[in-house]
């Protein structure tokens, strides 16, 4: 079967959606996929809106800018009325239903709701939101193993914020139980 996602992660500055489309990028990475990562934010950074690209393959990526997604992480509305038009029929949207009280008013699109930024303060986890959006993608998707998003996660927490390294694994779990 062949892999091809398109995905974007977009919210605020802040709320860490670069990070979360790097952890994506990496989990494609461990399993020898082709992968880009292309972020792109405003001029303000914290505050402003953020995304990134993400694109895991089995064949040569010809462009890092994903314009139409077949998968989408939305943190904040600006973010969600921006991309939502723009996802292909078929793809699979996930909302955070926290911060987002709109729903997907398309039938062509798999729509998921999941009050992110609440779970992630219930459970300790503040901050950590995107990975647990990023842990009901996968579910959903399942666009790597279980094994690749964890050693993922190795990767990109930083050696000085080592305790932050099961903290994301809690928030994977969490979002998988979504």
């Amino acid at each position: 079967m062949s892999t091809n996602y398109n995905m974007i992660l977009a919210g605020f500055g802040g709320q860490g959606i670069l990070f979360a489309g790097k952890v994506i990028a990496y989990a494609g990475l461990m399993e020898d996929k082709e992968i880009s990562w292309l972020p792109s934010y405003g001029p303000e950074m914290r505050g402003g809106t953020a995304n990134c690209s993400v694109c895991i393959s089995d064949k040569a990526i010809g462009s890092p800018l994903v314009t139409a997604p077949n998968a989408l992480i939305a943190m904040n509305l600006p973010s969600f009325d921006k991309f939502i038009d723009t996802v292909v029929p078929g793809g699979t949207v996930v909302v955070d239903s926290f911060l987002i009280d709109k729903k997907v008013d398309r039938e062509d699109v798999k729509a998921f709701y999941v009050p992110a930024t609440k779970l992630a303060e219930e459970n300790g986890l503040k901050g950590l939101a995107n990975i647990i959006l990023v842990g009901k993608l996968f579910k959903e998707l399942g666009f790597c193993s279980e094994e690749s998003l964890y050693k993922a996660i190795e990767k990109c927490v930083p050696a000085r914020k080592a305790n932050m390294l099961e903290l994301n694994k809690k928030a994977i779990k969490i979002g998988m139980e979504q």
